[in-house]
């Protein structure tokens, strides 16, 4: 069977999860959590036709910030990073924020960027 624990990174990765429960913490540099606002998550739920039940979970891990706190319990909270993803505004932004730290990292840490 599959087990994370024998997965050897050596960097230079970017991990796209709903979840930090099993990542170890020096996995990683930094945490982004997108957040939502109620409204707008309930439309797009509903837009992907996903069930009432479906609905009602994710709204209510949004207002409690399950994930959000999640990733505060797992790894140092002041690597974790709150982002807005209500609209592609957003994103943009979002996108931009994170190619910055991406850059910024490597201008820290004595590596030039890798190849896109």
């Amino acid at each position: 069977s599959f087990s994370l624990s024998r997965v050897n990174f050596a960097g230079n990765n970017i991990v796209d999860y709903h979840g930090s429960d099993f990542f170890d913490e020096d996995w990683f540099d930094i945490v982004f959590c997108l957040r939502t606002e109620i409204e707008i998550l309930a439309k797009r739920l509903e837009e992907r036709e996903y069930s009432d039940v479906k609905i009602k979970n994710n709204i209510e891990s949004e207002i409690f910030q399950v994930l959000l706190e999640e990733a505060r319990e797992s790894y140092d909270p002041e690597i974790v990073y709150e982002l807005p993803s209500n609209n592609l505004a957003d994103v943009d932004s979002n996108v931009a924020r994170i190619q910055s730290w991406i850059q910024s990292w490597y201008a820290d840490n004595g590596g030039t960027e890798p190849e896109r």
